[in-house]
């Protein structure tokens, strides 16, 4: 679709194509969106290039995350005539849309490249989405388990979010000062003993033995939401609430350009009713990157979040900050000091070649106790084992 060609009466039908288009990309569309955008149009004009993609993008996007996918389709649909013919004869089921080879998102290549089925019937949206045993043979899955979360589809990234929310995670535990009735402990429990003795006449015929309680140990996750993350955070967002749903001492903090804490959301049962609280709450998603700042407002407004340093910090970030240096180090100082364990959970460890050579990497790697590659299914998998590896490492 092309400006001049926006200007004959068939421009409702290619902007109903790019809706559909979107759609696909994983952007929430409905018929009301859609007639918005067409009299956001009308009232623009179809001659500024520039006016027309502000005002679909306001009728059309209400996500940050889902601007850059926007205006990515927007330029291919503007530019490329042969795009505009493509969304065009997807539209009709007797033509064949031609591949095209690129390098753009995911998300974009998906919308522009559809996958069709072949005698599917038609049914209902919800018996469509996520047929996993049905749809999907050993080798889908086991490529899906490896694939990055960035370079996923929407539709692939819908079906890795549902089996992410299937993966347990057992926090390492920690023995307190309360006891219980145990087996195996080392000290008597004289008041069963004696409440017993009252069934035999004042004889002790066994000997009950209490222990120390073990309980999780407290978990603080902080989530950098900004641009460079926006795709791993929220994934990471719903497996966390799901994994760690048991677990009572547990404290959610995200951050971009501020501090975010999102512990009363987290405690929702649903988790698409917490995402939808998440993009209510949070102003700053796939915005910049602050991180010094952000834990210095952890030291200030929230210092008792972290137990007594027997919290288990989860620090989920690539390290791109764009803060002061002294800043940042000063407050994962603080950090260090007042937990039991600082993790320090890296996309970006995928590649072999990885080197923390960027400001805020740097820094992290200096004071981090570990360091985790958190970009796939296989390792949210391997998530549980490897804390309770560093954890049993520094009791050592």
């Amino acid at each position: 679709m092309q400006l001049g060609d926006a200007r004959t009466g068939k421009w409702p039908i290619n902007l109903l194509g790019f809706a559909r288009a979107l759609r696909r990309s994983g952007v929430p569309m409905d018929s009301a969106k859609i007639a918005l955008s067409v009299q956001a149009a009308l009232a623009v004009g179809l001659d500024n290039k520039l006016d027309l993609q502000a005002a679909l993008s306001c009728v059309l996007i209400n996500r940050l995350e889902d601007r850059a996918v926007f205006q990515e389709l927007f330029e291919a649909y503007f530019k490329d005539p042969k795009v505009a013919n493509q969304l065009l004869a997807q539209m009709l089921p007797s033509t064949e849309g031609q591949a095209l080879a690129n390098k753009r998102k995911p998300r974009v290549n998906e919308a522009l490249n559809p996958k069709k089925t072949q005698g599917a019937p038609k049914t209902a949206k919800k018996d469509q989405e996520f047929e996993l045993d049905a749809a999907m043979t050993a080798s889908d899955l086991v490529r899906l388990r490896q694939s990055d979360f960035g370079a996923l589809g929407a539709e692939e990234f819908k079906l890795v979010q549902r089996l992410a929310l299937q993966i347990p995670m057992v926090l390492p535990s920690c023995s307190t000062r309360r006891q219980h009735a145990s087996p195996t402990g080392r000290g008597l429990n004289w008041p069963s003993a004696f409440r017993q003795s009252l069934q035999t006449e004042g004889e002790l015929l066994v000997l009950p033995r209490r222990g120390k309680k073990r309980e999780p140990l407290p978990l603080m996750i902080i989530v950098d939401i900004s641009g460079s993350m926006e795709r791993y955070a929220r994934l990471l967002l719903a497996f966390l609430h799901q994994a760690t749903a048991q677990y009572s001492k547990r404290e959610v903090m995200v951050f971009g350009t501020e501090l975010t804490r999102l512990t009363p959301i987290f405690a929702r049962e649903d988790p698409d009713d917490m995402l939808q609280g998440v993009n209510e709450t949070v102003k700053d998603f796939a915005a910049g990157t602050l991180l010094g700042r952000s834990l210095n407002a952890l030291k200030d407004r929230h210092p008792r979040s972290l137990v007594a340093r027997r919290s288990v910090v989860l620090l989920i970030t690539d390290g791109l900050d764009t803060g002061e240096g002294h800043e940042l180090e000063a407050s994962l100082q603080w950090v260090k000091r007042h937990c039991k364990t600082l993790c320090w959970l890296n996309p970006l460890l995928r590649f072999e070649g990885y080197q923390p050579l960027a400001k805020g990497a740097s820094l992290l790697d200096r004071y981090a106790h570990a360091k985790i590659a958190i970009h796939n299914l296989t390792h949210l998998e391997q998530l549980a084992k490897a804390l309770a590896r560093v954890v049993s490492s520094k009791r050592e």
